[in-house]
């Protein structure tokens, strides 16, 4: 992948434009002069013109390009929209005003082939209804479908999702390597430094001592989510803290896992109460129990989007490491190609 071009011969401003970068997760060419820069002029994914080389630039007639930006530390000088004209940058960025800006623009450089992920968040009507379970087999049966997905573990007292599917000493990034990151995160890095499976990335938590998801932290990976993967599912704790309420705004639809029997109910309305303050399109995924299913969900007030019997070997499977069956004709496998379809957009 090509780097983005810098010219410049302001050594301020260019240590200013590679600390910009480095938060962007790039590193640049740097051209002090415009015949240095002749090279990878037409190469580079964005172009960045320092004010003090605008009009040399000008003077060496590069192609026209999209993509070019004209910084200056000097907005209010009325030379600057002409210089902006001059080199054909089609907008000015001013520095330190417009730094996050310029951060966006690096970053979106880095990451050609944008991609439009869904977040699907997965919660528990109760401790123990199987939400874990269900949100670690939707994002397997994707990843399956070849579908790029990214599996989140935001509940720091769940054991970890990573253990679930027994990849628990897969070397990779945990949340305690990520918690202080704050604006934008490369969706290609971040890729790069999770535990992957296939098409599928997981995001769970160390051992030991956890501290909790820090809302900005949220919001930086599921924004990298969506744009580096297809789908986004995030494995939610019942009693909700800050960064699980980010995931929640953030969410297409959020299903929730409820038992039809008289306490599963009750608990589900209230989780539902509360889940309901910060997303609008949640559905019901139902256990067995010994109330009606219909009566259930009149209860609810919500649409189901299946039904999940109960599976004595499943228990019994995950604990020795191994990962469920999801093929077409199993219940898990059904009930998750079934999610999909009825949640995710058409292709």
């Amino acid at each position: 992948m090509h780097r983005p071009l810098v010219i410049t011969e302001d050594p301020a401003l260019l240590d200013d434009l590679v600390r910009i970068a480095a938060a962007a997760g790039a590193q640049l060419d740097v051209a002090h002069v415009p015949a240095h820069a002749r090279p990878y002029w037409s190469l580079a994914p964005i172009v960045a013109v320092g004010a003090d080389q605008a009009d040399t630039v000008a003077a060496a007639e590069p192609p026209a390009r999209d993509h070019v930006v004209l910084v200056t530390r000097e907005p209010d000088d009325p030379d600057t929209w002409r210089k902006c004209v001059a080199v054909g940058a089609q907008t000015v960025v001013a520095l330190p005003v417009d730094e996050r800006l310029l951060v966006d623009r690096f970053a979106d450089a880095m990451e050609p082939d944008p991609r439009s992920g869904s977040v699907i968040c997965v919660i528990g009507g109760r401790g123990g209804a199987g939400a874990s379970v269900l949100a670690a087999c939707l994002a397997l049966r994707a990843s399956a479908d070849r579908l790029r997905t990214l599996l989140v573990d935001a509940d720091p007292l769940g054991g970890g999702i990573d253990a679930l599917l027994g990849h628990e000493e897969t070397p990779g990034a945990r949340w305690g390597d990520l918690v202080a990151r704050e604006g934008r995160i490369n969706a290609g890095a971040l890729q790069a430094a999770l535990p992957a499976f296939g098409d599928l990335a997981v995001l769970s938590f160390h051992r030991g001592d956890v501290a909790a998801i820090p809302p900005q932290a949220m919001r930086s990976v599921l924004e990298a989510g969506t744009r580096g993967f297809d789908l986004v599912v995030v494995d939610l704790p019942r009693h909700l803290d800050p960064a699980g309420t980010e995931a929640l705004t953030r969410a297409r639809t959020t299903v929730m896992v409820a038992t039809a029997d008289v306490r599963g109910i009750l608990s589900a309305a209230q989780v539902l109460s509360e889940i309901g303050k910060h997303t609008a399109d949640i559905r019901a995924v139902l256990r067995p129990g010994a109330i009606d299913h219909e009566v259930a969900l009149s209860s609810l007030g919500i649409p189901s989007v299946g039904n999940l019997p109960d599976q004595p070997r499943l228990t019994a499977t995950l604990n020795r490491g191994e990962l469920p069956r999801l093929g077409p004709r199993t219940v898990l496998g059904s009930l998750c190609t079934s999610l999909l379809q009825d949640l995710l957009p058409a292709s």
